[in-house]
């Protein structure tokens, strides 16, 4: 192409150059699909679908794009002004070295990064594998029997361990005991958790109120262990505490670090019933509060109730292990208001890192680590006391108390002049905590912080023989953990480097496919936006530093909340919120405190329309609020005569009404105005559901046309990946006088009417800057430019598709939102063909399937979002029609119902080679149905996994290798 003579400095420039990168389709292209949808243009296409009422009136105000490069300096300076000192703060965050072969490999390979959640298991074998070496590492360090998949953060899992506890013991009581020496931030988010469900949250501040407690009444008590302050207790004292509790029909919870648990009797051995705690120190940085994978592990009783997910062991068509989900009756999509917890409680991406790990040290390389924190933390303490300083006697693993009285801050002060960040807890104590990358100098520079003037300081050389740890035999564990050969294996870089690799290989993920997830907003996560999570600025920063060295992280969540107030059009945001499912819980915690504050505590009904997400009655039942289901009529649209008919009944005690929009459904429902001004005429609150979000950016915004709540979930509309299953963020937006109800974080110095939701008062703040590059490289026009392409591509597949698979739900002019339900229902007696085995067909074909089943059994909803080319859209609808044909062909006699490639699918490599092939089609149609695939082909690992087999026989851990063979 010949460039003209000369062109303007802005053509030149070219600042908007990452909206192509971002968004798929061409303009040709884009021409292409909306002739074949029958419209003239993409704005008479948007006009048809978004009601004119709820039509944005004005333009986002946002910084106009900038370039990749340009995005990346520009918060490259804003990281810059935080101050990255040496922490001692440790409060459960710590320092820790992520290996060279983890951090190229895992955090920052798209393999990995761009996966879904593993509910299509058979393309998931990889990273379930990885989560599996979790669990397994969890139970075996914590002496515990089944742990899950991962959970948010220490202090939500102690929460969640809680409520656990209080469903599956006999005890009545509705009093829980919390050692006052358990980390802040956990105590804080159990009050907050615990205020709505009635719990009475008792703390016990000293050994003589801890030893009262334990005489009385209660459901359930939690240690520290080690304890914030850094004791251990004795094992006879918690042993004994157990049989107390046991006796009253209570459990036992006790937060546990893994690391210490190396070398300390695990939780198991001494009476626990639940451990809880949190993996970041096992190779993911602080990032200033996340994101980590907590864990959760209990005794066999209970695991039937066990929160979040769990990978079990089942087998494949052929008879060969293979991983799934277990337990999917916990998911909330089927318990709904009868969830006791909320599935979306995962933390993937960090769990995989940290099971790496731990396969990468091995026991041994673990215990050496721990050895190491320990014995330094020894020769800190005699120095110390060479000192003279004020050192608290007690057993330590990595942290030491000192009662340093008046003189705290000024201590404290002094450690921050030199470099160093120490803890003041309770005001006149200073805690100092080690980790895997304390140095030798480290521990002489603690050294020089407590030395007077002209005081020897000691010299580490003297300690070089070493010195026995601060661990009292009676403490110290002597049972085996991590024996499985996958700890044992792969401790050189280039057995490391081939098992990561050897795992992805067995995964789809978006570095391969389109993952075409209705609900779930599978969009380009860009390279530009992922590479700042791993600036040391950001990365290594403490939650709890001092404020004003996080000046960086408070200028970017300013802009990021205010670049989402224009994107919703609500007042205010708290990003505190680390999940999705945590943002409702906190968007509705809002609505009740506001209903508390007026004189209405009473308020407790939240209407939930019956095509709702599942989280939604799930996080009503956690605020303690009555879920009542309002009908939708035949086109999946909220029932108005049903909905003034329930307001009317309980008018006096409404509290609130979710709804999602666009609807569950995929489409933009025309009264949606009217049902946010007939709940706001009984006094309650509109929740909107933030979860597609992606069709309203710059199109729509929920503050204007009604809605007083919403969560966003950054993990889809705003580009940071889904990591497998997690990291999420889930901001919460208000209007203006629901803002003060935004949650707080007293241990952080954030004062709210709200407690805190989330262990750190910016959550998983590592990864917010992926959803500030987007919005900075994107500006208000790209991002509109996006919803419009999100919409114009899920018409462009439901239009294609429509003489095959027709969309179950439309607008009245046969168009969707930006995703829509493909009707398979019809195909059961037609040909014995469900959803499901069309899902597994499509692994044949190399992609991801659709959502399955929801928000109607038998269907596969699409979502094919911005980011997918024209190609790849086609290669999916191509995919589906010659599907189509398979499936006629079981319709006309040609397969049987019983034998064809849809029910034997997917086909693994092996399989296809038996000798006794006896199928009614040829391995060529089993294999390579289309011809691309001879190019380029996807080999399932294993055949369908068999998920009754594996719930009848529940089984949690890595796989003995004989069963492999």
């Amino acid at each position: 192409m010949q460039m003209p003579a000369a062109l303007p400095l802005a053509a030149l420039e070219n600042a908007a150059e990452f909206l192509p990168r971002h968004i798929g389709p061409d303009a040709t292209e884009q021409a292409h699909m909306l002739s074949v949808i029958g419209e003239a243009s993409r704005r008479a296409l948007i006009d048809s679908i978004v009601p004119r009422s709820i039509a944005r009136q004005g333009a986002m105000q946002l910084p106009a794009p900038t370039t990749e490069a340009g995005a990346l300096a520009e918060l490259k300076a804003i990281a810059g002004k935080n101050r990255l000192l040496k922490s001692f703060i440790g409060q459960g965050y710590y320092g820790t070295h992520t290996p060279g072969v983890i951090l190229r490999n895992v955090l920052e390979n798209p393999a990995w990064y761009t996966a879904y959640t593993p509910y299509q298991a058979e393309i998931s074998q990889g990273r379930m594998e990885a989560l599996v070496n979790f669990q397994t590492m969890v139970t075996d360090l914590t002496g515990m029997d089944i742990a899950n998949a991962s959970m948010l953060d220490e202090a939500t899992a102690a929460a969640e361990a809680m409520t656990l506890a209080r469903r599956s013991v006999k005890a009545a009581s509705n009093r829980f005991i919390v050692a006052g020496d358990a980390h802040p931030q956990t105590i804080e988010v159990i009050q907050t958790r615990a205020e709505p469900l009635g719990i009475a949250v008792v703390l016990a501040n000293s050994r003589e109120e801890w030893d009262a407690a334990i005489e009385g009444d209660y459901f359930a008590l939690l240690v520290q262990y080690p304890a914030t302050s850094g004791r251990i207790d004795d094992v006879a004292s918690l042993r004994a505490a157990a049989e107390k509790a046991h006796a009253r029909s209570a459990a036992v919870i006790a937060c546990a670090d893994l690391l210490a648990l190396t070398l300390i009797v695990p939780p198991g051995e001494w009476g626990a019933d639940i451990v809880v705690g949190t993996t970041q120190r096992f190779g993911m940085p602080m990032g200033a509060g996340g994101p980590h994978a907590a864990y959760m592990a209990c005794r066999d009783a209970f695991k039937r109730s066990l929160p979040g997910r769990l990978v079990g062991v089942s087998v494949d068509v052929h008879g060969k292990p293979a991983y799934r989900l277990a337990l999917q009756t916990r998911e909330q999509h089927i318990r709904r208001e009868k969830a006791t917890s909320n599935i979306c409680t995962a933390q993937v991406l960090p769990a995989v890192v940290a099971s790496m790990y731990a396969v990468y040290h091995g026991p041994e390389g673990l215990a050496r680590i721990a050895s190491r924190v320990a014995t330094y933390t020894a020769i800190l303490a005699q120095g110390l006391k060479t000192l003279g300083a004020p050192l608290r006697e007690h057993a330590s693993f990595d942290t030491l108390s000192l009662h340093t009285g008046a003189v705290t801050k000024t201590i404290a002060a002094r450690a921050v002049s030199m470099g160093a960040n120490l803890r003041i807890y309770w005001n006149e104590y200073l805690c100092i905590s080690l980790d895997e990358t304390t140095t030798r100098a480290d521990v002489e520079l603690l050294w020089k912080v407590f030395a007077t003037d002209g005081q020897a300081v000691p010299k580490f050389a003297d300690f070089e023989m070493g010195v026995d740890t601060l661990i009292p035999q009676a403490l110290r564990r002597a049972s085996s953990f991590l024996t499985h050969p996958v700890f044992n294996t792969h401790h050189s870089e280039t057995a490391m480097l081939r098992y990561i690799r050897s795992l992805s290989d067995k995964d789809l993920a978006l570095d391969r496919t389109m993952i075409p997830l209705g609900s779930c907003t599978m969009k380009l996560n860009a390279t530009s936006e992922m590479i700042p999570i791993t600036w040391p600025e950001f990365a290594q920063m403490h939650p709890f530093a001092p404020a004003d060295q996080l000046e960086g992280y408070r200028e970017l969540d300013a802009q990021l909340r205010q670049w989402l107030c224009q994107a919703t059009g609500y007042a205010g945001v708290s990003l505190q919120p680390n999940a999705g499912s945590q943002g409702e819980y906190a968007g509705l915690l809002a609505i009740r405190a506001w209903h508390a504050a007026q004189g209405n505590a009473h308020r407790n009904i939240c209407l939930i329309p019956s095509s709702a997400h599942g989280t939604n009655p799930a996080s009503a039942q956690m605020v303690g609020m009555q879920v009542v289901v309002t009908k939708c009529d035949d086109n999946g649209n909220v029932d108005l005569a049903d909905l003034k008919a329930q307001c009317e009944k309980h008018s006096a005690n409404l509290a609130c009404i979710m709804i999602t929009y666009p609807s569950t459904h995929g489409v933009f429902e025309q009264h949606v105005k009217e049902v946010c001004e007939l709940v706001h005429a009984h006094g309650a609150r509109v929740y909107v559901d933030g979860a597609n979000m992606n069709a309203m950016v710059g199109v729509a915004a929920p503050g204007e046309f009604g809605g007083d709540v919403s969560h966003l979930n950054l993990h889809k509309t705003f580009c940071i990946p889904h990591g497998g299953g997690g990291p999420g963020v889930g901001p919460v937006c208000v209007v203006e006088d629901l803002v003060p109800y935004l949650p707080g974080h007293a241990t952080a110095g954030i004062e709210g009417k709200v407690g805190a939701v989330s262990a750190a008062p910016l959550g998983n703040a590592a990864v917010l800057p992926i959803s500030w590059m987007y919005i900075r490289m994107m500006g208000a026009q790209g991002l509109t430019d996006a919803t419009e392409v999100a919409i114009l591509s899920a018409n462009y597949i439901s239009a294609r598709l429509k003489d095959h698979y027709p969309t179950l739900y439309a607008s009245g002019n046969g168009h969707v939102a930006h995703e829509c339900i493909l009707d398979l229902r019809q195909f059961k007696d037609s040909s014995g063909v469900m959803a499901e085995d069309v899902a597994k067909r499509l692994i044949d074909y190399g992609f991801h399937a659709p959502t399955l089943s929801f928000p109607v059994p038998n269907t596969l909803m699409v979502e094919p979002t911005e980011s997918e080319d024209l190609a790849e859209l086609d290669r999916f609808i191509d995919a589906m029609i010659a599907i189509r044909e398979e499936i006629r062909q079981i319709e006309e006699g040609a397969w049987s119902r019983e034998d064809n490639p849809l029910k034997n699918a997917p086909h693994t490599a092996e399989s296809l080679l038996a000798a006794d092939w006896a199928r009614p089609y040829s391995r060529e149609a089993a294999a390579y149905p289309v011809p691309a695939l001879r190019r380029a082909k996807y080999w399932s690992p294993v055949g369908r996994v068999d998920n009754v087999y594996g719930d009848r026989n529940l089984f949690c851990s890595c796989v003995p290798l004989a069963d492999l063979d």
